[in-house]
Order: C-alpha cells, then sequence, then structure tokens
C-alpha cells in the first residue's frame, strides 16, 4: 500500500508527537538543590569544597549539576541559606571565616564578600527576616556573634557578641556546637558543651553540669540579652539543635547520652523540658532535621550510620520512635552521618551527609505516616569528609508549612 505525500507528513508528525510526549514523560524535573560543603582536599592548608546536586522530583535521586567550587577558606563545617534562598553562607573553621554566595535560578553559586571572625566557626544561622548572621565558636571565651545582613550582603565586622559562661563556672572551657533563631521573633539558641566537665580521654576539672543552651533576645542594632532562665541544661553533650515551625518547641541531640532532648518554648525564649522526655535515639545522635510541615522529626546518628524516625505530637510536642524503633536499622545511611537535611520545596526528602563515607545518602519521606525508604542509587559520592549540607527549592513551587 502507497501513502500520499500528506498521509507520510502525518505519519512522521505523528510518530515525532509520539516521541516527544514519551520524552516529556521521562524527563527529570529538579525540584531542589542540595549544596554539600566538604574538605575538598587532604593537603594542608587547602581549600574545602562545595558540590551542587540537583533532585529529581519523582524519585529523590540526586545528580551532580554545575561545578564544584571552593568554599573559600579551610575546614567548612557549617552551611546556612537566607530565607529567600537566594543566599548560601558558608563557615570555614581552620581560618575563621564566613563566605558569602549568591544563589542564581539554576543553583549556580557566586561568591561574594568573606569576613573574619574573632573565633573558629562551629556552626552558622540566619534569621528568617534576612537582617542578621548568626556564628557561634571558640572555646576562651566562647562567643556567638551577630553579622548585619544588607540584601544577603554579609557586614565587615560584628554588630554584636554574646559569651558563653556557666554560672559559678565562669572559667569553665565551653565548646559551641550548634545555632539557630525562631522562625518569627528576633530569639537565638546556642548549645555547647562544658570541655572542663566533660573531658572523654582526660581529666575533668568542674563539677558543672557538662550540657547547655543558651537563649538570647535579640534588641536593637543586633544587642544580645540573654533569655531569663538561661542557660538550660541538655545534657552531656548536646550536639545540634532545631526549632518547630511553630516556635513551640526546640530539640537537641546529646551525643554521649544518645537521646534527644525535648523543650517547651515559653514568654517566647524560655525553655521547659518536655515532661515525658528525654527520647532515646541510635548511638552518637549527630544533627537533627524537622519536615517543613513540622509532623516529623528525623535524627542521623553518627556511629550506627542510621537515621531515627518520630513522628510530632503537634499538642504537646511529644516526638514517637514507633515509626523506627531503636535497634530496627530500618533508615541505614553511608557511613558516619554528621549532618541532615529535608527538602523544603514539597518535604518529601531527606538527606545526610556521611563524613567517613564520602557521600550523601537519600530517603523518600512518607507525608502521611513520616516512615522513608531509600532514594535510588543512594548514596550519592561527595568529595572528601563532608561536614554539611542544605537544601533550597527550584522552580515555582509553594513550600510546605504547618498551622498549630
Amino acid at each position: 500500500m502507497k501513502f500520499s505525500k500528506l498521509g507520510q507528513l502525518f505519519l512522521v508528525s505523528s510518530i515525532g508527537l509520539l516521541v516527544a510526549t514519551l520524552l516529556t514523560a521521562c524527563q527529570i524535573v529538579t525540584i531542589d538543590y542540595v549544596f554539600v560543603a566538604s574538605s575538598g582536599s587532604s593537603g594542608t592548608g587547602s581549600n574545602g569544597q562545595i558540590n551542587t546536586y540537583a533532585v529529581d522530583s519523582a524519585s529523590g535521586a540526586l545528580r551532580s549539576v554545575n561545578s564544584v567550587v571552593s568554599s573559600g577558606g579551610v575546614g567548612p563545617v557549617a552551611l546556612a541559606v537566607s530565607s529567600d534562598y537566594e543566599n548560601l553562607y558558608v563557615a570555614n573553621q581552620t581560618n575563621s571565616t564566613v563566605v558569602h554566595f549568591t544563589i542564581d535560578l539554576n543553583g549556580v553559586l557566586t561568591q561574594k564578600e568573606t569576613v573574619t571572625t574573632p573565633f573558629q566557626p562551629a556552626s552558622i544561622a540566619v534569621n528568617a527576616s534576612g537582617t542578621y548572621l548568626y556564628a557561634a565558636g571558640g572555646t576562651s571565651p566562647s562567643e556567638v556573634a551577630a553579622y548585619p545582613l544588607t540584601s544577603g550582603a554579609l557586614g565587615s565586622s560584628a554588630a554584636a557578641l554574646a559569651q558563653l559562661t556557666v554560672p559559678n563556672f565562669t572559667s569553665d572551657l565551653l565548646v559551641p556546637t550548634a545555632v539557630t533563631t525562631l522562625t518569627d521573633s528576633g530569639v537565638v539558641f546556642v548549645t555547647a558543651y562544658d570541655q572542663s566537665a566533660y573531658n572523654p580521654g582526660g581529666t575533668a576539672t568542674s563539677s558543672a553540669n557538662p550540657g547547655w543552651v543558651f537563649g538570647f533576645t535579640v534588641g536593637s542594632g543586633g544587642a544580645m540579652t540573654a533569655a531569663a532562665g538561661s542557660p538550660f541544661k541538655a545534657g552531656i553533650k548536646p550536639t545540634s539543635i532545631v526549632a518547630d515551625p511553630t516556635n513551640r518547641y526546640v530539640y537537641v541531640t546529646d551525643y554521649a547520652q544518645n537521646q534527644l532532648i525535648g523543650y517547651g518554648i515559653q514568654s517566647g525564649s524560655t525553655l521547659d523540658f518536655l515532661i515525658n522526655g528525654p527520647f532515646k535515639t541510635g548511638n552518637e545522635p549527630s544533627a537533627v532535621v524537622i519536615d517543613p510541615r513540622g509532623k516529623f522529626l528525623y535524627v542521623a546518628n553518627s556511629l550506627d550510620s542510621t537515621v531515627s524516625a518520630y513522628s510530632i505530637d503537634l499538642s504537646t510536642g511529644t516526638p514517637s520512635g514507633a515509626l523506627n524503633p531503636v535497634g530496627n536499622a530500618t533508615n541505614p545511611t553511608d557511613t558516619q552521618p554528621v549532618a541532615i537535611a529535608a527538602d523544603p520545596a514539597v518535604g518529601r526528602f531527606i538527606f545526610t551527609a556521611n563524613h567517613l563515607g564520602n557521600s550523601v545518602s537519600g530517603f523518600i519521606l512518607n507525608p502521611t505516616s513520616g516512615t522513608l525508604t531509600q532514594t535510588q542509587a543512594t548514596p550519592y559520592p561527595t568529595g572528601a569528609n563532608p561536614t554539611a549540607l542544605v537544601s533550597i527549592p527550584h522552580g515555582n513551587h509553594s513550600l510546605q508549612s504547618v498551622t498549630p
């Protein structure tokens, strides 16, 4: 049978349309970008690096995109992003710097200004209004510094400094570990442990409680004033801290006692223990994150190389570990996860940075039950010894939120 030219043209057009449809159906759609900081090189004095990954909207799988960039300093230990997701900040501990990068629509990073901190920074956070970046670090003294931000740009010097000291033990050596801010208020929380009281392998010289959370309210010009009752006891070695999206609860991981400590926030900045805590985790919990809806909480256990999953009772703040009972390693990561992040676009994926695995592990979050399943081809290779990661949404995606 012979086709007319018109029939042949119609057939070719139909086949082309079918192929295009199939290709579109199989096309990878990027829903988030993930940035991972690592040492980058084993050479002494070598700058760290930042890898960029695109998150597939359907599977949560990561693929490396864009060029690897220098962290702008040596020994990157922490990352933070502005609430508009247009700015990335890197804390480089070894050479005491914080470096600002802008983020374009395709996740490309461009280095901007660098500030030198008065201490080796351990952690950084940006407040929701994008007016201050907070850096915590040092040991003698231990401090938190507030750096002013103008359209994402870092001020050249700290607008305010606040020292971390334990009442009646002011000469003890404190080691800051993490900092966070409440989303709708000028409140900052910093975790630290007392090295004079907790010194594994050495001699303890103080009888003070080892673990603490310091709370500050922020006033004019960034001035920080200790919150009523601060500092608050936090086990032995607090390693990370997170506040829920409703600003009603705070959670801290205690690395030394394998537990999660929960607090209710009273009068905007005072912490009270949740009455049924603390809550069991895996071994050596190093990082904690809450999903964007505020319904589920996830802890990275560095010794076990697992993630523990909890549901949060929004009326009491109690995290239930029924999703992943301790001892049942249903959420294995690569070796030694030290940082954890949730995707902000749809709240369906969880990622960990695995320090000894030189990788990122990915999980799909069930938005109804909170349970996790591994993403395709996880784990994904990174630079040497990754220490931190953050995620930003890509495209016109509505962010997830929770209303109490």
